[in-house]
């Protein structure tokens, strides 16, 4: 049967790629056409296990020949119970209780709204070049990017932006995180503190532990230690968006476990259900307390099936060491793109945790050596396209490209990556 023109579907859905997919397994999808590719996109960020993990689908079929939709106000479900409790163990500390949603930006409204009723304060505080989502709320936490909010203008009030420490475009010269960070980010913090906003007015702070849409940017080992004590200092609750980093993504379960960050308020999404909608917030059970009742919910969160799918997802992290791999396979991904850097010097930097990896593509004969080159990194991702390796931009000027395997990929499969973004990259700079 002929599939309907692709028109259909509304031009406001920037495209990636053109392919019309008819299944997928593991780390590849198949098209209607018979072409494979290997999707190191994961649906950004979301299929950890992989396409079609059999240990999901069948849980997804099973759960589905039985309820569809059993709505969280009206009944309690197995699924629903069981990921409940699980989801209050998953990170060290607490005591953690979670409350589920659909997507990651109706988890971080969630999020906001806990940390001004329990606190009582109005402000929120976020970084530069962060994503935490789409709708009036989160478009205005949002700075990743012009068009995710340039055209929605007036947008809620009491929302700050702080820089990030961004240590390759730190304005002393680029350094690595690791080796003395020079960023003046709490410098730049205090500042606002004393020229915007009392901080006993702040109800939050609202941080991405590695940027995502920002660029994939990993701070400096001291940064979320510090800020962590900055919060407590003030009395302001520690938010961390962990839409696109949680579930194993950074070879940590969570990102703040790198660091031994323990937060207020965890925001998930993403990887947690392996591309069912399903997201949520973890937060200490004092916290919750503040919700009365009625104050919050949806229709859909908490989603029978979702949830079903969500514990097969776990299951699978931890029963195939899915944390592990994505720790050694991002490793050799990143070291073979630093020695791609290293005979290619439009590559200024090549950073991530995990499987969450990018290059930052630079013209070295201009300016600092630091300005960015959007074009070349959109003609090495098309050049990758063309070699059936899917991969995407990232970055406020678009000059980054971001790597992101699923947590099942394999040696091989790196290797196969590496060779195809070398080979794009030199016809895209011959």
């Amino acid at each position: 049967m002929t599939l309907p023109d692709s028109s259909v579907v509304p031009a406001v859905w920037s495209r990636i790629t053109n392919l019309t997919v008819d299944r997928g397994d593991g780390s590849w999808l198949t098209t209607t056409d018979g072409e494979r590719y290997l999707d190191y996109s994961s649906g950004i960020g979301v299929t950890n296990t992989g396409h079609a993990h059999p240990r999901v689908a069948a849980a997804v079929a099973a759960q589905a020949a039985k309820l569809l939709h059993g709505q969280q106000n009206i009944m309690f479900h197995e699924p629903g119970l069981r990921l409940y409790e699980r989801l209050a163990g998953i990170l060290p500390g607490g005591p953690w209780q979670a409350f589920l949603s659909n997507s990651g930006a109706e988890a971080v409204e969630a999020a906001v709204k806990l940390a001004r009723v329990a606190t009582g304060r109005p402000v929120i505080i976020a970084f530069r070049g962060g994503f935490h989502g789409r709708t009036a709320q989160t478009m205005a936490l949002t700075t990743a990017k012009d068009v995710y909010r340039a055209a929605f203008e007036p947008l809620p009030g009491s929302v700050y932006h702080t820089p990030f420490p961004y240590c390759y475009r730190a304005a002393g010269g680029a350094h690595a995180p690791d080796a003395g960070c020079t960023c003046d980010w709490e410098a730049q913090l205090d500042l606002l503190f004393h020229q915007v906003i009392y901080p006993d007015r702040v109800a939050a702070i609202i941080v991405e532990p590695v940027l995502g849409e920002g660029g994939y940017i990993v701070p400096s080992p001291t940064f979320l230690p510090r800020l962590r004590e900055i919060t407590r200092r003030h009395g302001i609750l520690l938010i961390a968006d962990e839409v696109q980093t949680g579930f194993g993504r950074t070879g940590e379960m969570f990102a703040v476990r790198h660091w031994d960050v323990e937060p207020d308020i965890l925001v998930m999404a993403k990887g947690i259900a392996s591309g069912l909608p399903l997201s949520g917030i973890l937060a200490r059970r004092e916290l919750f307390d503040a919700w009365k009742p009625g104050t919050h919910g949806g229709t859909y969160g908490g989603n029978v099936v979702s949830c079903a799918a969500a514990l097969a997802t776990l299951d699978v992290i931890e029963d195939e060491g899915l944390v592990a791999n994505a720790r050694a396979r991002g490793a050799q991904l990143a070291g073979g793109l630093r020695e791609l850097a290293a005979d290619y010097p439009v590559i200024g930097d090549v950073r991530g945790l995990g499987c969450m990896v990018a290059m930052e593509f630079v013209q070295p004969g201009v300016g600092d050596g630091r300005t960015p080159d959007p074009e070349l990194a959109r003609a090495v991702i098309a050049g990758a396209l063309e070699r059936n390796v899917i991969v995407l931009s990232a970055g406020s000027y678009g000059n980054v490209a971001r790597i992101i395997p699923p947590l099942v990929t394999t040696a091989a499969e790196v290797d196969h990556a590496l060779a195809v973004l070398e080979d794009s990259l030199r016809a895209a700079t011959a």
